[in-house]
């Protein structure tokens, strides 16, 4: 028989503006000492936030659940401006990990809001990223803001100022997911202002890129990822929409043998919000089945960082 092969997806795991949420939070541990409040999970990964939480840092889904005072972190996601208001009114002494990435798109819908413009927002309905985004629309805008999340809401919606649109998407869908979308809303309102290529995060195109090509060359690809990311649950989906049977794990204690026992080429990947020690750990127990040989597979090199605030530089 021939030897079983580990393919490793490249770019894989942490992308930048995950480093960075982490890095704060972990920063103001060291600098402030326990307890850290973060409201919401930094980032949607259950091995992150248990790690951060034995360091002292605790999760929260409402500013009231925090003592006045206390040093509070916004998620990696995104707060809408309320949530950045009522920070301030209970006189918390806050720092802002979100994803600058998301930061941008935020600038965005408020130059549009202050223009008066209507704004279709594409993305999943109640993920934080979305709440935030929504959140930032003034409400005394002339305009309006709508969610869009899937081509049947495309072409039903209706919008008061067709002439004077503008449009964005949640960061974490990639060209892939947002193209037909957009394709109706063209169509249906050719004046609309389509959103900057740069506004998808590169992350997620890239790690979609790589289990595409992952996906061509292997029979099964584990995607290490929890249940609640987004963008861990997209690869998994991909990498069968190409054909490939996959899954998404937590842990290593998820797999089991039964899955691997016919399979030569192995193909594993991780979302942007997923550690490689998880990766090492499912090598290490595929190791123990017989698969004998790991490669990466080519591709892009990611050189991009973020700045921390400068309160913890």
């Amino acid at each position: 028989m021939s030897e079983r092969t580990i393919k490793l997806a490249n770019p894989r795991g942490f992308c930048a503006g995950v480093d960075r949420a982490i890095d704060i939070v972990n920063i103001a541990l060291d600098k402030f000492g326990p307890p850290v409040y973060v409201r919401h999970e930094v980032v949607h990964n259950r091995k992150v936030v248990q790690d951060l939480k034995l360091r002292g840092a605790r999760f929260v889904d409402n500013l009231e659940e925090v003592p006045e005072g206390s040093i509070t972190i916004f998620s990696a996601h995104g707060v809408s401006e309320k949530v950045e208001t009522q920070a301030k009114k209970y006189n918390l002494n806050f720092f802002d990990a979100t994803c600058p990435l998301v930061t941008k798109v935020h600038m965005e819908v408020i130059k549009y809001a202050q223009q008066g413009k209507d704004v279709i927002m594409i993305g999943h309905k109640n993920h934080p990223e979305v709440e935030g985004t929504l959140g930032r629309f003034p409400l005394d805008s002339s305009g309006k803001i709508h969610l869009v999340e899937n081509e049947d809401d495309a072409k039903s919606i209706k919008i008061n100022q067709p002439k004077n649109l503008s449009l964005v998407t949640q960061t974490t869908l990639s060209v892939d997911d947002t193209k037909q979308i957009i394709s109706i809303l063209q169509s249906r309102f050719p004046e609309i202002k389509s959103p900057n290529s740069d506004d998808i995060c590169y992350a997620t195109q890239n790690r979609q890129d790589a289990v595409k090509q992952l996906a061509l060359e292997t029979e099964f690809i584990i995607v290490v990822g929890s249940e609640n990311s987004s963008n861990s649950n997209r690869l998994k989906e991909l990498a069968e929409l190409m054909g490939t049977k996959s899954c998404l794990v937590d842990h290593v204690s998820q797999l089991s043998e039964i899955e691997l026992q016919d399979i030569r080429k192995l193909g594993i990947t991780s979302g942007a919000s997923a550690p490689e020690e998880l990766v090492k750990e499912i090598i290490s127990y595929c190791k123990g089945f017989g698969f004998s040989i790991v490669e990466e597979i080519q591709g892009l090199t990611e050189n991009i960082s973020f700045k921390l605030p400068k309160e913890l530089r």
